[in-house]
């Protein structure tokens, strides 16, 4: 059974058709790959019912940083409930209530990513989460490809021998600084900040493109697999 589409502010729907689709795997150098880091504070970890409450990303382009082109945004939600998830990111209900309309910052996001892939540390929740969220307001199909920055780093980082390595752990496997964690935008920053790493490393090992990238990536999973 097909669900109804929902009904759609005309300009919503007008923005909604003008999204770029996902770039095909690239085989341009991965120094002149363009990404977006992409952190969610949510609801909740739930993914069939919780709530995307902020987005904060960045962009990786020309192998730095793009200061001066992050994105950050508190969606608005109609009775939000207080949760245990608060006393993590510490949004409080009353920043949730002044948010922007979740369609408008959802749209917002989208044309901000344009046609690039997205990187995320454990990609697979925020990829679950704004695959429905898109779906839910929009019926629409996301398909841009995810990274997962957790599988990217053991696979150029051998060497680590940490269990289960979270952010946190390559953050100081690395010596990286973190101002704040557990917000959207500055843990998309620190993330972006341990990719830049990651991208020298796997050009020093011959890996030299996304579409490389992705080749190694489905290698170390199988690898991975065997082990186990």
């Amino acid at each position: 059974m097909f669900r109804k589409s929902p009904e759609l502010r005309a300009s919503d729907a007008l923005r909604l058709a003008a999204l770029t689709p996902p770039a095909a795997l690239s085989e341009q150098p991965l120094g002149e790959q363009r990404f977006v880091v992409v952190d969610l504070e949510t609801s909740g970890l739930n993914t069939l019912k919780d709530k995307i409450l902020s987005i904060g990303a960045v962009t990786i382009e020309h192998s730095a940083i793009a200061l001066g082109q992050q994105f950050s945004c508190t969606l608005r939600r109609v009775n939000h409930a207080v949760s245990e998830s608060v006393l993590i990111h510490q949004i409080p209900p009353s920043e949730v209530a002044a948010g922007i309309r979740a369609e408008k910052a959802l749209l917002n996001f989208m044309e901000y990513v344009g046609s690039s892939p997205l990187l995320a540390f454990h990609a697979t929740f925020d990829q679950r989460m704004l695959v429905r969220e898109m779906n839910d307001a929009f019926a629409y199909n996301l398909r841009h490809p995810f990274y997962d920055v957790a599988e990217i780093a053991p696979l150029l980082c051998p060497e680590h021998n940490m269990r289960n390595p979270g952010l946190d752990d390559w953050v100081s496997f690395f010596g990286l600084q973190v101002l704040q964690r557990h917000n959207a935008s500055a843990d998309a920053m620190v993330t972006a900040e341990l990719m830049l790493i990651l991208l020298k490393r796997a050009e020093r090992q011959g890996i030299r493109s996304l579409q490389a990238l992705d080749i190694s990536l489905q290698n170390w999973r199988r690898r991975q697999q065997n082990v186990l």
